[in-house]
């Protein structure tokens, strides 16, 4: 579980630098390119939040987790862990549209802000797997 975690995480982090360093263009061929990295981008970020939440937090919430203290600092982190999905899930279900996707001028702004989530993110969810790993 841990390793699966860390490996998406890395990988949509590729994608986020990626789709960080677009532009929203005006010209037709540059936006369909936009649209393109931003869905291919959306999914991994999709696929990376449901790999901690259905491998990692399902099973200690499931009370799998014998370790007490894993299972403690799990109750401790998840919440905030929760908003930072939240802040992925809006994030995709405003950019995972393909082609229909209104960019403008707010995904340099959407995207620092879901940056500082995903920082918080991979932030908590290493000290809980340090603990698991101990």
């Amino acid at each position: 579980i841990c390793e699966k975690l860390v490996a998406e995480r890395a990988e949509m982090l590729v994608l986020f630098c990626r789709a960080a360093g677009l532009e929203p263009f005006k010209k037709e061929a540059d936006l369909k390119v936009v649209q393109q990295h931003l869905q291919e981008f959306c999914q991994m970020l999709m696929d990376y939040v449901a790999a901690g939440h259905f491998g990692l937090y399902e099973r200690i919430a499931a009370g799998k987790e014998r370790r007490h203290g894993v299972a403690e600092l799990a109750s401790k982190l998840y919440p905030r862990i929760a908003e930072t999905s939240q802040v992925a899930v809006v994030f995709n279900d405003k950019y995972d549209c393909g082609d229909q996707c209104d960019i403008g001028d707010g995904l340099e702004k959407d995207l620092s802000l879901l940056g500082e989530e995903l920082a918080v993110r991979a932030e908590l969810e290493d000290k809980l797997l340090n603990a698991m790993t101990r």
